[in-house]
This record gives structure tokens, C-alpha cells and sequence, in this order.
């Protein structure tokens, strides 16, 4: 009879050391893991004190207040990750199996998604009431940083990576309008010249805004510069600088949703808008999406056509 295979690390390593390991690199410090996985800080530098004394090596240091992985703990963390999303794929294939749906989804959108996707993880959460779900909510930029770490499941982005390492198709429709106050003077008049925006202040997103992007190319391809009066980093934050006279912008027309297209702020006529954007969804080429983020994924195609718009 064949015996089973131990390596000398098996004996030594246990999964819950990996968890607060892996939780302490994700969140970069022993409190944050602590406060995560309800155990006190002492709890947690000793079981990592253990960790490193199986392995060998050291796994993080400590550079001020920063936590750092060393090259040791980047390899660590590598396999880690490995391991325990075996163990949750493992643990919803069974559920489903069952007949169940439980575990966890982890998703991140872009900020122009907030307006549809809480909305779908809802109607999601509704009909699979055991999956728990994480939503992270950023610019284009930190969301790359995200999926170049494989630290989600599922990303909702505006133009996605030209890479051959990830898997995007198109989701929604998602046009870039003109926006400015009722009041100002280009609101009611048709076929506005773009040229004609530069004449007055500009709010635009911040650097790494996948809205900002189109904006960029946009105006740079017709040889308009536009007079950029303030930068703001909230889709929200733009929209009340707008209403308070600030300036014009270019936002998504799903950031009306709230209010819709009668209320504080007008769409201006411009010749080359809605400028034709898009959400892409998808991951990494080589993760292996579990039983639950292939369920949303379903999830999501089916419920394209009704998901909100305005």
C-alpha cells in the first residue's frame, strides 16, 4: 500500500497560521489582521512567530510603522493564496453539491460601477442569501494594482488592460456625457462645438480615472485644451462642484441614476457625445473561478438587459 506523501513543512505549518498570514499581508499590519480575524494582537505575532520558525526564515520586517513581506514571505504568500483558495473552492463545490450556494465573493468595480453594481449583488445576495459578498469600490488605477495582485475574483472596469494574462468581455453600455449646471449658458442650445467647452472651467476626474482617460483622448484628438479648473477624485464631488457653478464635466450618464435626467444638472447637446464607453467584465486568464463567482458571473449576463439605467 502506498504511503501517504508529508514533507517535513506539512508537520510544521498549520492552515490557521496561514490564514493570519495571509490576512496580515493583505491588510499590511498585525492589527488589522487581528481586528479582522477577532484575536489579539499577541495571538497573532505568536502564531507568525511559529509560522517563521517552520519555514525557517523570516516572513515580514518591520520598516518604521510599514510591515513588509521579505523575499521569503512573497514566495510564502504566493502559495499561500493557492492553498486557501483551494480550501474555499473545495468548501462551495461541496455546498454546491449539496444543493447549497455559500461562500464568498469578492468583487471590484470601478467607480462608475457603483451606480449598478450594489444594485446586482443585492438581487444576487437575494436569491443565494448564504454567499457573503466584498465590494471594493476604486478608480481604474488601484483596480489594475488589484488584478495584477489576483486579489478578487471578479473586476468591473471601463477599458480594460490590453494583457494576454487577462479575460474581459463586454458587460454594459456605459456613455460619457457633458454636464453642467441648468443655469449655465450653454444648457438648451443643439449641436454644441466641443471647441466651444474650452471656453469655460473644466472638473475633472483624477489622474488614473478611467473616465479621465476618454475625457483625455477625446479632446486631445480634436486638439482642444481645455481650462482645467479642479480635480476630484468622488464622481459625487464633481457633480456638486457642477451644481454650485464651478464648472462643466464629462461623467458617466449612469451617475444621474440618483436623481435622473430632470433634476439639478443638464446633459449638453455636443457634437461627438455620448462618447461611447463600455464596462468589461472579467479576471485573471489562469484563476480558477469558484462555484460561486461562476454562478455570478451567470448571474450578471442574465440580468443584463434589466439592471438600471437611466
Amino acid at each position: 500500500m502506498d504511503k501517504p506523501h508529508h514533507t517535513q513543512l506539512l508537520r510544521r505549518v498549520s492552515l490557521r497560521q496561514l490564514q493570519i498570514f495571509e490576512a496580515i499581508a493583505r491588510l499590511n499590519g498585525f492589527t488589522r489582521a487581528a481586528e479582522e480575524l477577532f484575536l489579539s494582537q499577541p495571538t497573532v505575532s505568536m502564531q507568525i512567530k511559529k509560522l517563521e520558525q517552520g519555514v525557517g526564515l523570516p516572513l515580514f520586517e518591520q520598516i518604521g510603522k510599514q510591515t513588509y513581506l521579505t523575499d521569503a514571505g512573497r514566495v510564502v504568500h504566493e502559495h499561500t493564496r493557492h492553498v486557501l483558495d483551494a480550501l474555499s473552492n473545495l468548501e462551495m463545490e461541496i455546498a454546491d453539491l449539496q444543493g447549497l450556494k455559500t461562500g464568498m465573493l469578492r468583487l471590484a468595480v470601478v467607480t462608475t460601477a457603483k451606480y449598478f453594481a450594489p444594485r446586482a449583488l443585492g438581487q444576487f445576495c437575494e436569491r443565494y442569501p448564504g454567499v457573503e459578498v466584498a465590494l471594493k469600490v476604486t478608480n481604474r488605477e488601484r483596480l489594475l494594482e488589484r488584478l495584477g495582485q489576483n486579489i478578487d475574483d471578479l473586476y468591473i472596469i471601463g477599458h480594460p488592460p490590453e494583457l494576454d494574462d487577462v479575460i474581459f468581455e463586454p458587460y454594459l453600455a456605459n456613455p460619457l456625457v457633458v454636464l453642467a449646471a441648468r443655469k449655465h449658458p450653454l444648457v438648451g442650445q443643439s449641436n454644441i462645438d466641443p471647441a466651444q467647452l474650452a471656453q469655460y472651467p473644466f472638473i475633472m476626474r483624477e489622474s488614473g480615472s478611467g473616465t479621465r482617460m476618454a475625457i483625455e483622448t477625446f479632446f486631445a484628438q480634436r486638439g482642444i485644451k481645455l481650462k482645467i479648473r479642479m480635480e476630484l477624485g468622488s464622481n459625487e464631488a464633481i457633480k456638486q462642484a457642477i451644481d454650485a457653478g464651478l464648472g462643466i464635466s464629462v461623467l458617466s450618464r449612469h451617475t444621474l441614476a440618483p436623481e435622473g435626467e430632470h433634476g439639478r444638472l443638464a446633459i449638453l447637446d455636443v457634437k461627438g457625445f455620448p462618447i461611447p464607453w463600455q464596462w468589461f467584465v472579467g479576471h485573471n486568464k489562469g484563476k480558477r473561478l469558484s462555484v460561486i463567482a461562476k454562478t455570478f458571473l451567470s448571474f450578471l449576463k442574465s440580468k443584463r438587459d434589466s439592471i438600471m439605467q437611466v
